[in-house]
């Protein structure tokens, strides 16, 4: 049985070149790179050298706050170099990777007949633990806590962001054994939230209990959906899993293999042939990007345009990612662009410009960001697009403050950076709110943990 939510405040960026509904293999990636940094907070303690010969599932480095915690490579090959930056942090660990891979076995074991402790041991061992994020701080999950509930989102509503049930088709069972493996975890329930508009094989799925939201961007974020089905009170903890990664954690209870292949949608204006591609993470992006990209100048993002990152052509996949977006680079100037009721191609929250008059119009949009840092006006704009319980610009000024008992009160625990990309969106301050939250986290991480 399912229940319904239904949120109200939020926006859709309809963008070009959404990935059509296509799957093709990308040629596989000579090196892969394991980037520390996509695991925040993590201090990583190495366990390889330069030379080593590793199999797809031996443990790269491990947490140094947390040793049980285990990074796992994703290719059998050779540890080509590992690069590292000011007072030596690890900045990457370069593999060359082997024409096949070879993999680390683990025992294969059915998820019915183990406890708790066993389902979390065969976790940490094979490097699978990384994929559980936990809410407060959005951080890797410390395997010692106890969550009240896990929380899976089935959709995603962000700008060219990859279809949930187009990535884990054909992955039905280990997508059900994985949810399997979460219910062991949690005394509480573990939460499947799918799109109230379409008909999901996600809600014939076992040991979950399915909730239908209605698709306006950010409904597709578990935090929207946990402010919404179980808050977060003082003190406690609720994990995160991306869908895909709970495929992979079935693999590896189906299986008893670390399971590094996803399937990424190249999506954008600037992509030839908008599709999906099966690869493995942490594989060079030229591997997928290769011979489908426009000659204008364009920015590649490693995630979707509201929360990626820039790279370049030769950066590599993020752990965590399974978009990779690729728009116009916005290194231009209008004149007099201010001028309202202008600018065919320009989209507007407001009626600023004409883009209220066709809501289903698809737009090019570019990197501009239209303007300049200036102080925050209070004009309603946040509160439009953010629907949870939070005064998102009283947190904002907050964190800008280092007041650590007013951000308590505003709610810092309940949110994370995603939740806040809507704000960067329409906020005519352009303060980077994403940057402020991570900010914030990270203080209460330090001063009160």
């Amino acid at each position: 049985m399912s229940t319904d939510i239904r949120i109200k405040k939020g926006l859709d960026i309809k963008l070009k070149g959404k990935a059509q509904l296509k799957l093709s293999s990308a040629p596989r990636s000579k090196t892969f790179a394991i980037v520390p940094s996509n695991f925040h907070g993590i201090t990583p303690k190495l366990v390889v050298k330069v030379g080593d010969k590793v199999n797809v599932g031996d443990t790269l480095f491990y947490s140094k706050q947390k040793e049980e915690v285990k990074f796992s490579s994703p290719v059998s090959g050779e540890v080509k170099e590992i690069v590292r930056g000011a007072k030596r942090v690890i900045l990457s660990i370069i593999i060359s990777a082997d024409a096949q891979d070879h993999f680390k076995e683990f025992k294969v074991k059915k998820v019915d007949g183990l406890s708790s402790d066993e389902v979390k041991q065969l976790m940490l061992e094979s490097g699978c633990w990384p994929f559980i994020n936990q809410r407060p701080y959005d951080v890797i999950a410390n395997p010692d806590d106890q969550p009240k509930s896990i929380f899976v989102s089935g959709l995603s509503t962000a700008p060219l962001s990859a279809d949930v049930d187009f990535v884990l088709k054909n992955k039905e069972s280990e997508f059900q054994e994985g949810i399997k493996a979460l219910a062991k975890l949690t005394e509480g329930k573990v939460h499947l939230t799918v799109s109230s508009s379409g008909n999901s094989f996600l809600t014939q799925i076992k040991g979950a209990e399915i909730h239908r939201i209605n698709p306006i961007h950010p409904a597709g974020n578990v935090g929207t959906q946990i402010s919404r089905i179980d808050p977060i009170n003082a003190g406690e903890r609720v994990w995160t899993v991306k869908p895909q990664d709970v495929a992979a954690i079935g693999s590896l209870f189906l299986h008893g293999k670390y399971d590094p292949s996803i399937v990424v949608a190249l999506a954008g204006s600037q992509v030839l042939e908008p599709q999906y591609y099966t690869t493995i993470r942490s594989a060079q992006l030229e591997s997928i990007t290769k011979g489908n990209l426009s000659d204008q100048k364009n920015r590649i993002i490693n995630g979707n345009p509201l929360t990626g990152e820039a790279v370049s052509k030769a950066g590599f996949l993020g752990f965590y990612n399974d978009t990779i977006s690729v728009i116009p680079e916005g290194d231009h100037y209008s004149f007099f662009g201010w001028v309202p009721f202008t600018g065919g191609n320009k989209f507007s929250m407001s009626r600023t410009f004409l883009s209220w008059l066709n809501g289903k119009k698809e737009y090019d949009l570019d990197t501009n960001m239209n303007g300049e840092e200036r102080a925050f006006v209070l004009t309603g704009e946040m509160e439009k697009v953010f629907p949870l319980d939070i005064y998102p610009m009283q947190l904002l000024k907050a964190v800008m403050s280092g007041d650590i008992e007013r951000m308590e009160n505003l709610g810092i625990y309940e949110v994370a950076p995603e939740d806040f990309a809507l704000v960067d969106f329409v906020s005519s301050s352009k303060i980077e709110a994403q940057d402020l939250i991570r900010k914030g986290l990270d203080i209460m991480i330090k001063e009160v943990g």
